[in-house]
This record gives structure tokens, sequence and C-alpha cells, in this order.
């Protein structure tokens, strides 16, 4: 024995991983493990609040001014994260002179852009354009007080329902041009009812 130790060998401890030996770890305190768990949650709150309020947002639609594209009772993700608006996009706006009340329609004209619409032959054109809009539900036939052709101020949008002639929108003196400062951000997917759960075009 005295000569293993002199050549600088220790012997084993008992119970420190020794063959047949059990060892014991230290119980972690069941307040550690409640406050990492709480520091999760809080964690994950504040992640989804961010995404909820800078990325994506959910809104449920009211009112048939836009089928056959969107239903009463679709719930919708709109995601304004550098979002710039674009001809055809499907946005949320909100009326600020309705208490903040949202809209869901459809961008036809920006900031600068001509619009003119044939109500007899229920046709929209952009600068001079015949818009091909196979997302309609029938022709734009129905006017209401605004007077065309108009140019879109600059900073604003020109926004129409599909279902064009039960939808009160950018042609009503009571919506107008809608300034883009009001936009929510743009539909992307449809997540109720699940059965039509998808993109939105």
């Amino acid at each position: 024995m005295n000569e293993e130790l002199e050549r600088g060998e220790t012997p084993e401890a008992e119970g420190d991983g020794a063959p047949g030996q059990e060892t014991l770890k230290p119980k972690r305190s069941t307040f550690i493990e409640l406050y990492e768990w709480l520091e999760c949650s809080v964690h994950g709150i504040i992640l989804v609040l961010l995404i909820f309020t800078f990325v994506a947002r959910t809104s449920m639609v009211s009112g048939s001014s836009m089928v056959p594209t969107l239903h009463e009772g679709d719930m919708l993700i709109t995601s304004r994260l550098f979002y710039t608006p674009k001809q055809g996009d499907i946005v949320v706006a909100t009326m600020p002179f309705r208490n903040n009340e949202p809209i869901v329609k459809r961008v036809i004209a920006l900031g600068g852009q001509e619009v003119n619409i044939d109500f007899t032959e229920g046709t929209v054109y952009v600068d001079g354009v015949e818009l091909e809009e196979h997302y309609v539900n029938s022709k734009t036939n129905r006017s209401y007080d605004i007077e065309f052709p108009i140019v879109v101020p600059e900073g604003e949008l020109f926004l129409l329902g599909d279902n064009r002639n039960a939808s009160q929108d950018s042609r009503s003196s009571e919506i107008g041009t809608v300034d883009e400062r009001y936009i929510f951000g743009k539909v992307v997917y449809r997540v109720f009812p699940f059965e039509q759960m998808g993109k939105v075009e």
C-alpha cells in the first residue's frame, strides 16, 4: 500500500463512481425550477406581444364586401413588418372617424395614380389601363358620390371591396382614399374556418 502511494497513485474514494457503487446528485431546488419556468413563460409572453405588435395581428371579417375572396367570420393574419402597400394587396385599414373601426379591402391604386371607373361597363382603369379583375364577385356597376376620374393623393390608397356592388369603399366620400398611416397591414393568411385555411391572394 505504501509503495503505491509513493508512485503518485491514490486509491479511489468510496462512492466516487467505483464499479458497483451508486453516486447521489444533489436535488435541484423546487424554488429554482419554479423561477426558471416563470422566466421562460415571461420571455414567451413578451415574444408573442412583440410579434403581434410589430409583425402580425389577427382580424375577423365582418360583412360581405370581400366576397368571394373573404367571407364573414373568416379569421385572418395580417403582417405589417416592413410592409409597403402594392396594387392588388388585400389590407386591413382603420377609419379614425369611425372610432378606429377596421375595414378590409383591396388596394386598387397608389398615391399619384389615376383611377377611372366606367360604371356602365363595370370596368376599372388605373392610369388608363383596364384592370383584369378575376377576383371580383361582379362588375363595378355601383357608384357613390365620388366623381371620376380622380388622382390618388400621395401617401394614400384607393381601396375597393371584391364584392363591388355590396361594398362601401373609396368610391364613397365617407371613406375616400385612405392614408397609408392607417393601414394595419397586408392580409397574408386565413386561419379560420379550418377547411379554408391558407394563404390569401
